[in-house]
């Protein structure tokens, strides 16, 4: 099958900007911060929206995505060929919004070179930075089995996690590792007895390997705790997710910091204030889904940094 032409269409984009600055009155000439710039359509309307004096910082991992950012010729524009668990690097409270929108890019996924995706044969990749890690393909010819199955099941949730598991460790026995995306697809579709309508019985694998081998949701627990710390006071943090398993570090993480909290072993001490109000969920509208499918499951949430 020939892939598309890679072509990517930013999800929420006016929303999740138009969240960015809302209370950028007076701060607009701060630093802003893109934590994933991907093919650089938030970074773009950023750019047109804030004002001269501003700066805006974005990070990237994937080097097809720093190779994009190189076309934007913007003095108050600039890059970090660096994952968003980098934003503990920044000064304390020198951001005055961070936007981080998780999903992986369509030229990523549309890519066969990449390995993301079950719909073209390519190399059994995943990795978000080609230049350093151990690919899928080559994690899946040593694993054992268990950990195959627990990394399937807890990333993917994966009820066929076991089948599939061993599905590829006898194939990895029988005629050597799995090396093309196409190999693991029809594997994957042989262990899975039901499908769910609508979805590729390989979609919840896929997805369970790329999060793991990208570490994406302890790198996202890690960026959401590095923001506490760089946003000023008032500054705003807007988080698109795009799977379950995203959204509810987001949500879970706001909603323990927008509350107080007291701590039992020191009942008459004075709690600890909250550090986030939260603001909004948003989900894309339907004009915005049948334009673009892939938006469908997108869920941005808004927070605020208190002034404690």
């Amino acid at each position: 099958m020939t892939a598309p032409a890679l072509q990517h269409t930013t999800v929420l984009l006016d929303e999740a900007v138009d969240a960015l600055l809302a209370d950028a009155t007076g701060r607009g000439d701060g630093l802003w911060i893109d934590a994933t710039f991907g093919r650089g359509g938030h970074s773009r309307r950023l750019l047109s929206r804030l004002p001269p004096g501003a700066r805006l910082l974005a990070f990237d991992k994937d080097p097809e995505a720093i190779q994009e950012a190189a076309r934007i010729q913007d003095a108050r524009f600039s890059i970090r060929h660096a994952g968003f668990r980098e934003l503990a690097d920044l000064p304390p409270q020198s951001a005055a919004g961070v936007l981080l929108d998780l999903g992986i890019s369509s030229p990523q996924i549309d890519s066969p070179e990449r390995g993301f995706s079950f719909r073209f044969d390519g190399p059994l990749d995943m990795r978000m930075d080609t230049t350093r890690g151990q690919s899928v393909a080559e994690w899946l010819a040593d694993a054992p089995v268990d950990q195959i199955s627990e990394v399937i099941r807890e990333y993917g949730e994966e009820r066929f996690a076991g089948p599939i598991a061993k599905a590829i460790v006898a194939r990895r026995q029988e005629r050597g590792p799995l090396v093309r995306t196409a190999e693991l697809a029809d594997l994957v579709a042989g262990a899975v007895k039901t499908r769910e309508a609508g979805q590729n019985p390989a979609t919840r694998t896929f997805q369970a390997l790329r999060i793991f081998i990208n570490a994406e949701l302890e790198e996202l627990q890690q960026a959401l705790e590095a923001c506490l710390q760089v946003l000023e006071p008032g500054g705003r943090l807007v988080v698109i997710s795009f799977h379950s398993l995203e959204d509810r570090i987001v949500k879970q993480f706001i909603a323990l910091h927008s509350r107080q909290v007291f701590d039992r072993r020191a009942p008459f001490a004075p709690p600890r204030a909250m550090q986030l109000e939260a603001l909004a969920r948003v989900r894309p509208s339907a004009a915005e889904v049948a334009a673009n499918p892939r938006s469908r499951s997108a869920i941005m949430r808004v927070a605020r940094r208190t002034e404690a």
